[in-house]
């Protein structure tokens, strides 16, 4: 379709697709999906545009959404387009301390917010703060103090459907541009404060345009989950580019509920961050692990068969013989469908994910078994995608082919730099970052280090998170810590070692399966701590940690570690809201711990 304005695109589509479904929506995962069309979507993005007129709301005005997934995030999105002001994100997740941070910082008057424990926390920062005036409230269930300055957004909805202001929105909507603020994303970092990373319009309408080149399967008969955080560049602007080709979205209220809502909706799309596949493949070597041993010499020949069949000849673009087509047809029949049935993904299309790092094993094990997981690499800053798996002559081991007109250049310190229409313009109010940010001549400096080879991007290390042991050699902790995520036996890991003489790890381990472990194996414990003091546990975990960083160099090795009864979270500090490890606040936390695996 035409690359409209985000002003205009939901009332286009409403013209194009009338009553056809846009958004599915549920408030319990036992409820029937609410469905909302594109011309009741057009219908509400005019009734809250309005609504904001209204009250008072002016051209480039920043407004904050504080809410799990719904969507009331996306009509809120384009009602603020049609006026030509902002949209900011947070994280359903953040504390006190990081919403007023982000308040203050771009000095926002209006938030929406989603539950009661949203409601409470945007309350706390509205008592204190010069500049949150009013709330506006999602769920009707959420109790609050009578105030004229908190009102539930069914409220809202009645001012602007009673509302006269049509032309004032037309106007606004008529003098949009591209170089217009459309939302400003604050990053989660793993040190410091967060920074506004700023996306005017242009950046989405050229992620768009390149998205759509590339993605040459989507169509508006495609079924999407919306899964991760709206507050996340990935999650946002693959639910603007599904609506951007009429594909119909399905939001994922709760993240705990996500696989039940696959097995629900059966997608044809749905992004995700490589921690959901780790524990997908966790789960399905776990359950391959019961069957008897003919059964899991089946299951080893089908798994050849369709590495064969997908990796080797159809990622060519080759066309396979008669004896290896029929070979996957059985292996396919016999496995593959049931475990994607079983997942809920036997209609999936393309399943990208990207956010972090994706074992080559697990890329390697779904793409085999027909799984069209599509792993890309990108940043806030570059309004996602920099680059992705293509449909044919994708290589395992890289984050895939870089985007056409997104320019890349490997800088000092081997760091992936970019150039390009989706780049964006420099961080909100820190004009030390955006001096830190830039070259002098321009190109944005990612902070990963890599290569490119045949067009292609290999990641090696992130610049800032690599550290310098005792003896003068760099270690790479994401890429230890991404070998050892692929255990059952193994929830989170945050790997220590800088200016240290040997690596060391905190392991936050499955609780779950150390007991079912324990049981089989008849060891006596009476709780969870004695349980991990268990010289048994921590024998088998060592054995798996050696089995895993093999083929690694020696200073990369672990040498210790200790054992942790709760996992990192992001209401501790441990994680930010996109649920990358901060290393200092665990270093600071487990202090005594660390100290005692070096004194030893």
């Amino acid at each position: 379709m035409e690359n409209l304005h985000f002003s205009q695109l939901i009332f286009a589509q409403a013209k194009k697709y009338g009553e056809k479904t846009a958004l599915f929506h549920r408030e319990e995962l036992n409820d029937g999906w609410s469905k909302i069309s594109w011309n009741l979507f057009a219908n509400q993005v005019s009734s809250i545009a309005k609504a904001f007129v209204e009250i008072g709301i002016v051209e480039h005005q920043r407004v904050a959404q504080f809410s799990q997934n719904k969507a009331e995030n996306l009509i809120v999105d384009f009602a603020l387009f049609a006026n030509r002001a902002v949209m900011i994100p947070l994280y359903a997740t953040s504390s006190a301390t990081q919403v007023e941070y982000i308040v203050n910082d771009a000095e926002i008057e209006i938030m929406f917010v989603g539950d009661q424990l949203q409601f409470n926390v945007a309350y706390e920062v509205m008592l204190q703060s010069k500049f949150l005036k009013k709330i506006i409230v999602f769920d009707n269930k959420v109790v609050f103090p009578e105030s004229e300055q908190i009102i539930f957004y069914s409220e809202f909805v009645k001012i602007g459907e009673k509302s006269s202001k049509h032309f004032e929105v037309e106007h606004r909507q008529n003098e949009s541009n591209e170089t217009d603020l459309a939302c400003i994303l604050y990053t989660s970092g793993t040190t410091g404060n967060p920074k506004g990373v700023m996306l005017p319009h242009s950046c989405f309408k050229e992620a768009m345009r390149l998205n759509t080149m590339r993605l040459t399967s989507l169509s508006d008969n495609d079924i999407s989950v919306a899964f991760l955080p709206l507050s996340h560049v990935f999650e946002r602007t693959w639910c603007y580019l599904c609506l951007f080709n009429g594909i119909s979205l399905y939001i994922n209220l709760r993240p705990t509920e996500i696989q039940q809502t696959i097995k629900d909706v059966r997608p044809t799309l749905m992004c995700a961050v490589p921690r959901f596949w780790e524990k997908v493949y966790a789960g399905v070597l776990e359950n391959i692990a019961t069957f008897s041993p003919i059964m899991q010499g089946v299951v080893s020949w089908a798994i050849a068969t369709g590495k064969k069949y997908n990796v080797d000849i159809l990622r060519k673009g080759k066309k396979p013989d008669i004896f290896l087509k029929f070979g996957y047809s059985v292996a396919n029949k016999l496995i593959f469908s049931k475990v994607k049935e079983t997942l809920g993904i036997e209609n999936a299309n393309i399943l990208p994910v990207a956010g972090a790092k994706l074992s080559d094993e697990i890329a390697l094990f779904f793409r085999s078994i027909g799984v069209p997981l599509v792993y890309g690499y990108g940043l806030t800053e570059s309004t996602a995608t920099v680059s992705c798996f293509d449909y044919i002559n994708y290589e395992v081991g890289t984050v895939g082919s870089i985007m056409s007109d997104v320019e890349v250049r490997i800088g000092e310190e081997n760091e992936i730099q970019l150039k390009g229409k989706t780049i964006f313009p420099g961080y909100y109010n820190n004009p030390e970052a955006n001096a830190a940010a830039f070259t002098n001549d321009g190109w944005f400096k990612t902070g990963d280090a890599g290569y490119i080879k045949d067009n292609n991007i290999i990641l090696t290390e992130r610049i800032k998170d690599l550290f310098k042991t005792s003896n003068g050699k760099y270690i790479a902790p994401q890429e230890i810590e991404t070998r050892l995520g692929l255990d059952k036996y193994i929830e989170q890991v945050a790997v220590i070692g800088d200016e240290r003489n040997y690596v060391t790890a905190i392991i936050a381990p499955s609780i779950p399966a150390l007991e079912e472990y324990a049981k089989r194996n008849k060891l006596k414990y009476e709780t969870v701590d004695e349980l991990l003091k268990l010289p048994q546990i921590h024998e088998l975990l060592q054995t798996r940690i050696i089995e895993l960083q093999k083929g690694m160099a020696n200073y990369e090795l672990i040498k210790r570690f200790s054992l942790i009864r709760k996992s990192f979270a992001i209401e501790t500090g441990e994680l930010t809201n996109t649920l990358k490890i901060r290393r200092a606040v665990i270093m600071q936390k487990y202090k005594s711990l660390i100290d005692d695996m070096y004194s030893k």
